[in-house]
């Protein structure tokens, strides 16, 4: 007779965990509230369109696609909206892309009255660093921000003006140099970038700022740090996302130079070709600009871009998606199980069996998630855009994927989807914003703060 149900585990409770699940429950609510004031604006700010208003659905959709920066729109901003709802709609990117939990954790830590760290105030776990001063890294957050977009606004000027003027090209820069590092995705032109694809350095510059909107603040302070010898080397987390993202664009690049080589890059000079693949690689993780027209790319093309919206960004970055650090801590794991080995290492370091428990519990619930709600979308367009319509069916697929991955992507179809339907678009670009991150913090508070006083006995399952 086994006794292991009976012996009792040591109850205790973490008097800091009940505030751990407080800067989750900050961060969501404080999204959801910006979105409603978004919307509100949206509906009764005067001067904001240029002709007929959005209706409700229309406006929460593009307030919940701004303030979650994903860059889906039913509507075209350069056109329906007026120099003034351009700015409405700009500032709810900036607040979205800050996020209010972190201007909030970085008010109070001014005051003395907080030390929230910025992973911690995005439910990613503590942050991988030793040393990096936690005030110190919110205290540079929006002077980091401001700074890059300002350099990126400076070289898209510097770029543009010979098209539009000195003047003319003032706001164009300002806009997507915010939308870029925001990894927004949106656009004041009608055929979003597409007519800068002989543009290598309008490519370059917007892809850099994604890059780097991307990568996340961890991993900028941790390199400053480094470079300025105040950390003997880089952690192990930025060493992983850097890698991983490398590698993700080489792949990208390399993959999508072949698949649509002949397609949608046929008749641009080698060049081009090659930075407009590059382009198409850095986008769908996760800003949404594109130079090609989606509906019409191969359907490797159309996969892969799935897979990569799917991954999307890094952890305390603007990108949203499952994170780069989910998915190379999972193929890791995988790497050690099929070495037979019980450790997953990484750098000659060990990684926590929580922290890989945490990125394989993310991965399964955001997976799950999604597809349920691409079961529900699809069951909304039924009548709508046909029950029995492939096309619309690997459409409606892959906008529910870019909106989860809050990337903006888009085969053209956002305008035509239903009521309904944008409202399940709202609710997957919301969670992906919010809802990974809302997930591991409850997981880290929940462990903290319930511990079984009891276990029960164990009995293995089969799997595989």
């Amino acid at each position: 007779m086994s006794f292991d149900s009976l012996h009792p585990a040591p109850f205790h409770r973490d008097a800091g965990s009940v505030h751990a699940a407080s800067p989750a429950r900050m961060f969501v609510v404080s999204f959801a509230g910006l979105i409603a004031l978004g919307a509100l604006g949206f509906l009764v700010l005067p001067g904001i369109y240029t002709g007929a208003h959005l209706p409700w659905v229309d406006a929460l959709f593009m307030a919940t696609s701004a303030v979650c920066v994903t860059g889906l729109t039913a509507v075209d901003p350069g056109t329906f909206l007026t120099p003034f709802g351009q700015v409405w709609l700009l500032l709810l990117i900036q607040l979205g892309g800050l996020g209010i939990l972190s201007l909030t954790a970085l008010a109070a830590a001014r005051l003395g009255r907080a030390s929230l760290s910025l992973e911690e105030a995005g439910g990613g776990g503590p942050v991988p660093l030793l040393y990096v001063d936690e005030r110190a890294l919110l205290r540079t957050l929006v002077a980091v921000t401001f700074a890059v977009e300002a350099v990126g606004a400076v070289a898209l000027w510097a770029t543009w003006r010979t098209r539009f003027g000195d003047v003319g090209a003032v706001w164009p820069s300002v806009f997507h140099a915010v939308s870029a590092f925001c990894n927004a995705g949106f656009s004041l032109f009608p055929d979003n970038l597409a007519s800068f694809r002989t543009s290598p350095l309008t490519l370059a510059v917007v892809g850099g700022l994604i890059v780097l909107g991307g990568l996340g603040f961890v991993v900028m302070e941790d390199i400053r740090a480094w470079v300025r010898g105040r950390a003997p080397r880089l952690s192990v987390h930025t060493r992983l996302v850097l890698s991983f993202t490398a590698a993700l664009l080489a792949a990208g690049w390399v993959y999508f130079l072949v698949s649509e080589g002949a397609n949608q890059l046929a008749g641009l000079p080698v060049p081009h070709k090659a930075a407009n693949a590059l382009f198409m690689s850095v986008t769908p993780r996760t800003a949404g600009f594109n130079t090609v027209d989606y509906a019409q790319v191969t359907n490797p093309t159309f996969f892969f871009t799935i897979l990569l919206m799917l991954v999307g960004g890094s952890p305390g970055g603007t990108a949203g998606g499952l994170k780069t650090t989910t998915a190379v801590v999972l193929l890791l794991a995988l790497w050690t199980r099929l070495r037979g080995r019980t450790d997953v290492t990484a750098f000659s370091r060990s990684l926590p069996r929580e922290t890989v428990g945490r990125a394989a519990s993310l991965a399964v619930g955001g997976l799950v998630f999604l597809a349920a709600l691409v079961l529900v979308l699809l069951v909304t367009e039924a009548g709508h855009a046909g029950a029995l319509d492939r096309a619309s069916f690997l459409n409606l697929v892959f906008e529910a994927h870019s909106a989860f991955g809050t990337v903006g992507l888009s085969t053209g179809i956002t305008a035509s989807v239903s009521a309904p339907g944008k409202l399940v678009l709202v609710v997957l670009m919301f969670a992906g914003r919010v809802g990974p991150a809302a997930l591991v913090a409850a997981m880290i508070s929940a462990a903290g703060r319930r511990r079984q006083a009891y276990r029960y006995g164990r009995e293995d399952v089969m799997i595989g």
